[in-house]
């Protein structure tokens, strides 16, 4: 006969209505940080988040974008890396990302998952994507995939982002900017701008109570127990 799970009391917790609608909000701009996954002069994955980024400060947020430019491989450097430094700091900074990649050979461009291996799931006491919002975009050189889009999604799950629901991939990306590198009207154009405002809608809501709503009780329970041992350990 197996025993019956019992919730543990010292770490099970009710829903705290007041955690999840604080009456004090916070009145800056939503700060939210651009990645793309491409070094090519006419990087249609860059082209894509500076068309994303003017879309996002028309919403009223205030964007920063990250060159991956000169960032080294992972384990290929150390995290003092000026790079490395430059990337984790505006991660600290935003409140929400874009995430904007190629598809090449049917999955992200290594310069795309470089950044993304480079942000630590922990900094110390800080998680420093843990409750953030995210919107994941792909450019496709040829018919439309989706390929890139879920594995950014997988990615952000992992790294305990709110990834939010809609999402933008667009085929023939050559296709879709002009000479200027501003994007055409279409309704790809059309869906970009969805996805930039449902961001700055979740990130909005979300930004004043991420820690509680990712706050977990299995990770109470396992906290608990940590200490108990060192406690003991420290007493014998």
């Amino acid at each position: 006969m197996t025993d019956t799970p019992q919730l543990d009391d010292a770490h099970f917790r009710a829903i705290d209505d007041t955690r999840l609608f604080p009456t004090q909000r916070t009145i800056h701009a939503p700060r939210i940080l651009l990645l793309y996954g491409s070094l090519r002069a006419r990087s249609f994955s860059r082209l894509m988040t500076e068309e994303a980024a003017r879309v996002l400060t028309r919403l009223g947020a205030e964007t920063r974008s990250f060159d991956p430019s000169g960032l080294p491989l992972p384990d290929d450097a150390e995290a003092d890396h000026p790079k490395v430094q430059e990337l984790r700091d505006l991660v600290t900074w935003s409140e929400g990302m874009v995430w904007c990649s190629p598809e090449r050979h049917g999955t992200i461009t290594g310069i795309m998952k470089a950044q993304i291996d480079w942000i630590p799931l922990s900094l110390g006491a800080v998680r420093p994507t843990q409750g953030k919002t995210l919107a994941v975009m792909q450019v496709c050189g040829g018919s439309q995939s989706f390929n890139t889009v879920n594995q950014l999604r997988q990615l952000g799950r992992w790294m305990r982002c709110l990834t939010i629901l809609n999402q933008s991939s667009v085929p023939k990306a050559f296709q879709q900017f002009d000479g200027d590198g501003r994007m055409k009207p279409s309704a790809y154009y059309n869906r970009m701008v969805d996805v930039m405002e449902e961001l700055v809608k979740f990130t909005l809501l979300t930004r004043d109570n991420a820690d509680y709503l990712v706050d977990r009780y299995s990770e109470r329970v396992e906290s608990g127990e940590a200490l108990i041992a060192r406690v003991n350990t420290t007493a014998g």
